[in-house]
């Protein structure tokens, strides 16, 4: 599913006009983009959680080489769906 996707489903659920749907959508998904660029983390009830990690600095080796190399420190960004959407996507 893309955003266009999303935007479509909600529009023929709501009947709002698509770019005001579309804005919409756009907003939300802004919102959630700040919150996590924030070190946020953002949970949505009923959905899941977006939790932003830290990962420290590592040693790693180039398969191809077997060269040693440093994995730099990073953020990762991590979902955790709640019960209820994985009850929802077992159920079917």
């Amino acid at each position: 599913m893309t955003k266009s996707d999303i935007v479509e489903s909600i529009f023929e659920k709501v009947g709002f006009s698509k770019k005001d749907v579309a804005e919409v959508v756009e907003l939300i998904f802004d919102t959630i983009k700040d919150s996590l660029e924030k070190g946020d983390n953002v949970k949505i009830s009923g959905f899941g959680n977006f939790v932003v990690r830290q990962k420290r600095a590592r040693r790693g080796r180039n398969p191809q080489t077997g060269k040693e190399l440093t994995i730099t420190a990073r953020k990762v960004l991590t979902f955790k769906s709640s019960h209820i959407l994985k009850d929802a996507v077992n159920a079917k």
